[in-house]
């Protein structure tokens, strides 16, 4: 096409070359035997970007589309890695070992589920023909819980989000963590700095903050914004707040600590932003920007960042579980429809977390077998074919190479998921990280449907993610919750700053409804156990959020930096 821009020449020739297209365009460019000039040069630039997608073509020197094989820790060096062992993934090494491991688990899964099924032993689940149906869940807060947690909020102090941020700011030294760029030290006021976050948090912007605050003029704020908040002093800063949170005494309750959620919130755009790919067809005609929020089982929510709504949620399900920075041993994953993958599922098993997501229309989803369909009658309708053990044996190196780089931080696995999910055309590491993918869904399939409690849990630590957003909504809501920012940095620090002050909110919550429950606990009320993991430290209607943000001089009213419970008279727990 080259030549015939730069020749003389202005009808194509007959003879090019025509291997490269697909099925679906011959129609439109092969025309009565003839090569329709639009259709084909259509057709090139389609294919074309299509392999650079999938890394089958490269451009030098870019850092988007770069080779694939680039973008992995060398092979001499993983050959190094290797030998010196033991690598970072949580699967054998050998190949055939991993196969015969999973062949085995997932023949001896099926046969259990399919007898389970024939005999109609699985709970709140019925297969009929070609489809099943699992009942929906039926609620499980009593009723007792949800009055206990109206009466501890009437006790929680009223408070202005600034005093809240100072006072969760003393007890962790989370602001301390926003160093200046050159020196690395702590700002010498750090009111100024939790301003310039709240003008972030809030949507509020630098101009009206320094209106609207009496500690910093817009230049104060411009300055510390500039040498003080950074992707990872942010990081550095939520990390304190989470690991507070999940040490707190009434956390434990909520959950062991070990299981996480994660799920976008749409955030309306101002201005037009079509022509940057800012709208979901499917979620609106308005453009939009998301942010992709990672939560705890305990509430923590430990990992947000800005991702364009007109992608899928799926290639950013474990950047926060590798990349957050918090001491958090995560084992369990949860995500609705819009975070599954079979690269998801693939990756996730072979870095160590069981990915558990929620899957919609689960029927739809068919299953796949080491083994032929017809030794288990009552599944066979929902398996869709066998897995390609030789696909997955072939590029066994490479799929331990990508593991590894994506562990180690070579290359991030939004990056890589994104590459490699490319459609319609992959290569055969992603390929065979499909496979990989099939088997671990084909398990989790059936582990779904036999385990109520799975389902239960999953649907739980959703709804804290889902709860959660309604916080963040709350706090972030100048403009009509528009937000201007146009690039990246910008949407990156309003991500982070929204977080971080709804991770304050909820440690802050935390912390005072414990001492609420320790309080009655001592006056000689019985509060059971049993109802404090229906507690949410999620609400707000007592922190004030808008109007002029004043910072008192003082933390508290009573020995220790805590403000006095409302209501009560007797003595305070410690």
């Amino acid at each position: 096409m080259r030549s015939f821009y730069g020749g003389a020449r202005r009808t194509l020739p007959q003879d090019l070359p025509t291997s490269f297209i697909r099925r679906s365009w011959r129609q439109a460019v092969l025309k009565d035997g003839k090569i329709d000039g639009p259709a084909y040069e259509l057709c090139l630039f389609a294919e074309l970007r299509d392999r650079l997608r999938a890394g089958d073509i490269w451009v030098a020197g870019s850092r988007q589309y770069r080779a694939v094989e680039d973008q992995l820790i060398s092979r001499p060096l993983f050959a190094a890695m290797k030998e010196a062992g033991p690598l970072p993934v949580a699967i054998p090494l050998d190949c055939a070992r991993y196969l015969t491991q999973r062949r085995e688990l997932l023949q001896g899964r099926l046969q259990a589920i399919a007898a389970k099924a024939s005999q109609d032993r699985l709970e709140d689940v019925r297969f009929k023909g070609t489809s099943f149906k699992i009942a929906p869940l039926g609620a499980v807060t009593p009723e007792t819980a949800e009055a206990l947690a109206d009466r501890l909020y009437r006790l929680v102090p009223r408070i202005r989000i600034t005093d809240l941020l100072n006072e969760v700011a003393a007890w962790t030294g989370f602001s301390e963590s926003f160093t200046h760029l050159r020196t690395e030290l702590p700002a010498e006021d750090r009111r100024v700095v939790l301003t310039a976050v709240l003008a972030d948090a809030t949507n509020l912007g630098l101009t009206r903050m320094a209106e609207a605050c009496t500690v910093a003029s817009y230049k104060q704020l411009v300055w510390t914004t500039g040498w003080h908040l950074r992707e990872e002093t942010y990081g550095q800063a939520l990390a304190k707040i989470v690991e507070a949170q999940q040490q707190h005494p009434l956390a434990r309750y909520f959950g062991a600590g070990m299981a996480s959620s994660s799920d976008g919130q749409n955030f309306p755009l101002a201005g037009r932003a079509e022509s940057i790919g800012a709208v979901n067809p499917h979620k609106g005609s308005e453009p939009a920007t998301g942010i992709y929020t990672h939560i705890s089982d305990r509430y923590a929510p430990f990992h947000a960042k800005p991702i364009s709504v007109s992608e899928g949620e799926a290639m950013h399900v474990l950047d926060g579980l590798l990349y957050h920075g918090a001491d958090l041993e995560i084992a369990i994953h949860h995500t609705d429809g819009g975070g599954v993958s079979d690269h998801v599922f693939a990756l996730c098993h072979l870095l160590g977390f069981r990915f558990a997501p929620r899957i919609p229309n689960l029927q739809d989803r068919r299953l796949h077998t080491f083994g032929g369909a017809t030794q288990w009658p009552v599944l066979e309708p929902f398996i869709a074919g066998r897995i390609d053990e030789a696909l997955i044996a072939t590029h066994w190196d490479d799929v331990l190479r990508l593991a590894t780089s994506v562990r180690t931080g070579t290359v991030s696995a939004s990056l890589m998921l994104r590459r490699l999910g490319s459609y319609p055309r992959q290569n055969g590491l992603a390929l065979a990280l499909r496979e990989i993918g099939r088997i671990e869904r084909t398990l989790f399939t059936l582990d779904w449907l036999e385990d109520p409690a799975l389902r239960r849990q999953a649907t739980a630590e959703l709804n804290k993610g889902e709860s959660r957003n309604s916080l963040a909504r709350a706090v972030c809501f100048h403009r009509l919750g528009r937000l201007h920012d146009r690039t990246y940095e910008s949407r990156q620090h309003r991500a982070s700053g929204l977080n971080l002050v709804v991770a304050a909110i909820i440690l802050w919550n935390t912390v005072y409804l414990g001492r609420a429950v320790d309080t009655l606990r001592r006056q000689g009320e019985v509060i059971p156990d049993e109802l404090l993991p229906h507690l949410a430290p999620l609400g707000w209607q007592h922190i004030n959020l808008t109007g002029d943000y004043l910072w008192t001089p003082t933390v508290g009213a009573v020995p220790g930096g805590f403000r006095p419970l409302r209501g009560i008279t007797g003595p305070v727990a410690a």
